[in-house]
């Protein structure tokens, strides 16, 4: 299988403009702050929430990445690849999410998980993505650790885009500094553990069709858009910050 580009062991692969490599050499001296979300911390998470580890030694956290696949419109501007997923997944049905998904034993990193996960839904192959960095990890709902994999479409005509309809209803992309501006956005206050936070909605319309960009997703590309564009949202962020501590058989999460 063809496997990505990375950027992160001091590659200097070809891009289709100075625009291009210049967010590739930013983006590769970005280091994500530490996380309390350590795989200690996750075998803990799953033990809690009533997983039996048979061998707690080999004992391996659930853990997934998501492609926040970068490439430069027709405008100049810089766009993410989004999909729409089936109605017909288990989980998350209908809702726009990045490619992405859990962890398989052959990835060696991160990059591979999402770049791998990237080829299976929308037929992107690995080696046209430059990965430059990866952020700090998320948590989903599902208790699931999800690391934020930022990648540059380096050849964009090259890429034939081919939905799997199993796992895709639709592909589109969409300007990523949309998430930093205070525009066709709102927010819901939620509550856990006794902390509030926001939930961030965004309305996007392409081609006679509208999408709801919301939850993890919106979450994620908030960040990704406050760290490509070097500052922070025009609207209260308010986003959950975890950090886990054991107490005999609890855990506390606080934001």
């Amino acid at each position: 299988m063809a496997s990505s580009t990375s950027f992160l062991n001091g590659g200097l692969p070809l891009f289709p403009s100075q625009r291009l490599l210049a967010l590739a050499q930013q983006l590769r001296c970005y280091k994500a702050p530490a996380s309390s979300l350590d795989d200690n911390v996750e075998q803990i998470i799953q033990e809690v929430a009533g997983e039996v580890v048979q061998n707690p030694e080999k004992f391996r956290p659930k853990r997934a990445a998501v492609l926040i696949c970068l490439f430069e419109g027709d405008a100049g501007n810089l766009r993410v690849i989004l999909t729409k997923r089936a109605l017909r997944m288990t989980t998350h049905s209908g809702e726009v999410s990045l490619p992405g998904g859990k962890a398989e034993e052959g990835d060696k990193d991160d990059g591979d998980t999402a770049t791998r996960e990237a080829k299976e839904e929308i037929g992107l192959d690995p080696s046209l993505v430059n990965v430059v960095t990866v952020l700090e990890p998320f948590l989903s709902n599902h208790l699931l650790r999800v690391v934020p994999v930022i990648g540059i479409l380096h050849d964009r005509k090259a890429f034939k885009p081919k939905p799997n309809p199993a796992e895709v209803d639709a592909m589109f992309d969409a300007p990523l500094e949309m998430f930093i501006k205070d525009e066709n956005r709102m927010a819901e206050e939620r509550e856990m553990m006794g902390e509030k936070y926001l939930l961030h909605f965004f309305d996007y319309e392409t081609e006679d069709k509208k999408y709801l960009i919301w939850g993890l997703t919106a979450g994620i590309l908030i960040r990704a858009a406050s760290v490509v564009y070097q500052r922070p949202p025009a609207f209260p962020e308010q986003s959950p910050k975890y950090e886990f501590l054991r107490d005999g058989n609890k855990i506390t999460v606080t934001h």
